[in-house]
C-alpha cells in the first residue's frame, strides 16, 4: 500500500488547454498509467518467493528488488513533479510510461538477480516521473469546476485497482508456472501501450507553464543519502564476513550526504524541497507521523507474504486475500474519514489510526507462532484495515492544513516522498532484524537457509519444524517493531496535531 492517492504533487494552471472532448481519454491514460504503479510495490512483494526460487535470490537479493524502486521513486518524485512544470505535463508523464513500461518488460526478462535489481532501480526512475504527471495531467485538463469530480474518479478507480490487483496477481502466481511472476512484470506493458495510445493520440500538447531550473543537485544528493543509508541497514543483517561495507561507514555516510543535501536546499534559489515548511510543527509533526506509520506499514506488507508463502504453506492467492480488507477499507471509508477530519480535526483520527494498526502489527508478533492465519491472524490484520481507512484522509488533510495555499503542491509531495522513504528503510532496515532474529533461533544449526526462502527440497522434521521456529520468530521481531513505530507515530499526532470543537467551528486548538 502507497502513501495516500492524494497526496501526489498537483500543479494546473487556471484555465485548461485541454478541450472537453479529449478529458475523458486523459483520465482513462492517468488511470491506467497510475493502477501500474500503485499495483507494482504489493505485488512485487507477493511474488518474492516465487522470485526468490526462480532466480536462486538470497534475502538482501530480496530487499535490493524492492529497495532499488523504492529508492529512486522516493529520492526523486519531486523532481519528477516540478519537471512537468518545465517540460509540459502530457509529454513528460508520456516519457514516464514508456520508461516504466520498458523496464517492467525488461524485470519480466531479467535473467539473474542482479539483472532484476538494476531493472527495478530504472523503473523507480520511471515511476517518479509518472506517479506525480497521472494527477497533474488531470489538474491541468480539468477547469476548476469539474477538477474535484475527475480526481474522484481517479481516485476510486485507482483505488479498485490497487485492490483487484494483488488478488489476480496472486491468483497467476498461485496456478501459474514457476516462470510466471514474470507476467506481473510483462502485463505492464500493453497496460502502458493503452495509456501511450491514448494520451499520445487524443489529448494535446499542453504548455509548460513555467521556466526554471531544476534542483538536479539536489535530486542526486537525496538519492546517494538515501540509498547509502539503506545500504548500511542491509549490511546489518548479514555476518561480518559477508559484508561488503561496514554498515556503520555506510549509515554516517549516508548522514553526511543528508547533511550536505540539506545546507544545499537551504542557498539553491529553487529547491527541491522548501525547507521553511517544516518550521510549522503540525507540518513536520504530519511528516514525522508519516515516517513511522508508514515504516511500519511497509515492513509488514512486505515480510507478512514472505512469511506465510514460503514458511507456513500458503498459497500466493491466499497471502493476497490477506491484504484484500486493507484495500477495501480504505476505498470504502477513507471519505467519511476526511469528512469527519474536516469538521473535528485530524488530530484523533491520526492518532487512533496509529493505535488501531499498532495494536494489530502486535497481535501478529504474539500470535506469529500459532500459524493460524484464517482464524487468528486474518481477524486481525481487520484493525489494521480500520486503522488505515481512519487515518489515510485526516494525514492529507493534515498537511494541506499545516501548508500556505500557494505551497500545497509541493507539500502532499514531500509527505508523498517520506512515505515511500519509509517503506524503503522499512525494508532494509527490519530485513537485517528478520535476519538477526532467524539466524538467532536457528544458532547455525539452519546452514544454508534463509528466512523467507522457499524450500527446494524437503527437510527432515526436526530441521522443518526449526525453521518454521526461526522463521516465526523472525516475523514476530519484524511486527513488534512495526508495532512500536506506530505507537510512536500516534505519541507524534497526538501531540502536534491541531483539533478544534465542534461548538467552534473549525478553530485550531493547540494539541
Amino acid at each position: 500500500m502507497d502513501a495516500p492517492a492524494d497526496s501526489s504533487p498537483i500543479r494546473s494552471a487556471a484555465g485548461s488547454f485541454c478541450p472537453p472532448e479529449a478529458r475523458p481519454f486523459a483520465l482513462v491514460a492517468a488511470i491506467l498509467a497510475s493502477s501500474m504503479g500503485f499495483i507494482d510495490g504489493s505485488v512485487v512483494a507477493l511474488a518474492m518467493p516465487a522470485i526468490r526460487a526462480d532466480l536462486g535470490a538470497g534475502l538482501v537479493d530480496a530487499q535490493w528488488i524492492s529497495n532499488g524502486y523504492m529508492l529512486f521513486l522516493s529520492a526523486l518524485v519531486l523532481i519528477g513533479g516540478a519537471a512537468g512544470d518545465v517540460f509540459g505535463v502530457r509529454n513528460l508523464f508520456a516519457v514516464g510510461i514508456a520508461l516504466f513500461m520498458a523496464t517492467s518488460l525488461a524485470c519480466a526478462l531479467a535473467p539473474d538477480a542482479g539483472t532484476l535489481i538494476v531493472m527495478r532501480a530504472l523503473q523507480g526512475i520511471g515511476a517518479a516521473v509518472m506517479v506525480p504527471g497521472s494527477l497533474a495531467l488531470i489538474a491541468k485538463c480539468y477547469p476548476a469546476a469539474t477538477r474535484g469530480r475527475a480526481i474522484g474518479a481517479w481516485a476510486a478507480y485507482s483505488s479498485l485497482t490497487t485492490a483487484a490487483g494483488p488478488f489476480v496477481g496472486g491468483m497467476v502466481l498461485s496456478f501459474g508456472a514457476d516462470w510466471m511472476w514474470r507476467s506481473i512484470f510483462a502485463i505492464n506493458v500493453p497496460i502502458g501501450l493503452a495509456a501511450l495510445a491514448l494520451l499520445l493520440g487524443r489529448v494535446p500538447r499542453d504548455r509548460p507553464a513555467e521556466r526554471r531550473p531544476l534542483d538536479i543537485a539536489g535530486a542526486l544528493l537525496a538519492t546517494a543519502g538515501l540509498g547509502l543509508m539503506a545500504w548500511g541497514l542491509t549490511e546489518f543483517g548479514l555476518d561480518a564476513a559477508e559484508r561488503s561495507v561496514q554498515p556503520a561507514a555506510a549509515l554516517a555516510a549516508g548522514a553526511v550526504f543528508f547533511s550536505v543535501f540539506v545546507a544545499w536546499e537551504r542557498r539553491v534559489a529553487v529547491p527541491m524541497v522548501k525547507l521553511g515548511l517544516f518550521a510549522s510543527r503540525a507540518f513536520s509533526g504530519a511528516n514525522i507521523y508519516t515516517l513511522f506509520l508508514f515504516f511500519a506499514l511497509g515492513a509488514v506488507l512486505f515480510f507478512l507474504p514472505m512469511t506465510v508463502v514460503s514458511a507456513w504453506g500458503a498459497a500466493e492467492w491466499e497471502a493476497s486475500l490477506m491484504m484484500l480488507p486493507l484495500s477495501l477499507a480504505i476505498a470504502l471509508f477513507s471519505g467519511r474519514a476526511g469528512r469527519l477530519a474536516d469538521r473535528r480535526g485530524p488530530r484523533l483520527l491520526l492518532t487512533l489510526g496509529a493505535l488501531l494498526v499498532g495494536l494489530s502489527y502486535a497481535g501478529l508478533a504474539v500470535t506469529a507462532p500459532l500459524m493460524m492465519m484464517w482464524q487468528v491472524w486474518f481477524p486481525i490484520l481487520f484493525l489494521q484495515a480500520a486503522g488505515m481507512a481512519m487515518l489515510v484522509s485526516p494525514l492529507s488533510a493534515a498537511v494541506m492544513l499545516a501548508t500556505p495555499d500557494a505551497d500545497t503542491g509541493l507539500a502532499s509531495g514531500v509527505n508523498n516522498a517520506v512515505a515511500r522513504a519509509a517503506g524503503l528503510m522499512a525494508v532494509a532496515g527490519l530485513g537485517a532484524v528478520a535476519s538477526l532474529a532467524f539466524s538467532g533461533v536457528a544458532g547455525g544449526r539452519l546452514p544454508g537457509i534463509e528466512f523467507g526462502a522457499r524450500l527446494v527440497a524437503p527437510l527432515d522434521p526436526a530441521v522443518a519444524a526449526l525453521r518454521l521456529e526461526a522463521t516465526n520468530a523472525a516475523f514476530a521481531a519484524v511486527a513488534a517493531v512495526s508495532a512500536a513505530a506506530c505507537l510512536l507515530a500516534a505519541i507524534v499526532a497526538w501531540t502536534t496535531q491541531p483539533a478544534w470543537d465542534a461548538a467552534e467551528g473549525q478553530k485550531p486548538r493547540d494539541g
